[in-house]
């Protein structure tokens, strides 16, 4: 690394850290255990992992659970890509380092895992039913989220805008998990 590239890079390491530091302290002060939206999403972290556990197929559970695994990791990544450039944000959260703890890794997976679940199950049609989800997702979460000051949206985003990036979450979430099943069957033979 020449020193041209050293500097700038620590510069930004060093702001990191810094807004880092003001995140923790702007938690701490309006989004930590005094607050009664600290416990919505607490809330919604929890109560979804507890209706997974009796709900969940057991016979299905590392399908489903792998499934639902690629929900939360793609979700993860475009909800920090968002936040980080300021598309949208939650001003309350669990945990100060993950901003959307809740949904990322509970909530939406959860939802989503229980509908792949049911479509399975009951050899509904996956894609429809995704969708329907999304929609509730996009045009009903959300905007309550919002109404509840749990989710900004910035910079002239509206919630057609996040119905896409649930559409693109399960279906890319789907085709992976399919190729892995094919490399699963592969093996098989």
């Amino acid at each position: 690394m020449n020193q041209d590239q050293q500097q700038l890079f620590d510069y930004v390491t060093k702001l990191q850290q810094k807004v880092s530091i003001l995140h923790v302290d702007y938690w701490a002060q309006y989004s930590s255990f005094h607050t009664w939206q600290f416990w919505v999403v607490v809330l919604m972290l929890i109560v979804p992992l507890i209706v997974l556990a009796f709900t969940i197929d057991r016979e299905k559970i590392f399908l489903i659970g792998f499934y639902g695994f690629n929900i939360h990791v793609w979700i993860a990544y475009i909800d920090t890509y968002g936040v980080r450039t300021r598309l949208w944000g939650y001003p309350y959260e669990a945990i100060p380092y993950f901003p959307s703890f809740s949904l990322d890794a509970s909530l939406i997976p959860v939802v989503f895992m229980l509908v792949y679940q049911w479509t399975l199950n009951h050899n509904k049609n996956f894609f429809l039913y995704s969708f329907l989800t999304s929609c509730a997702f996009a045009f009903i979460l959300k905007p309550i989220l919002s109404s509840l000051d749990l989710f900004v949206l910035n910079d002239g985003l509206n919630y057609f805008h996040v119905l896409i990036v649930y559409l693109i979450t399960f279906i890319v979430a789907w085709i992976v998990t399919k190729i892995f099943l094919l490399g699963e069957k592969k093996q098989a033979h």
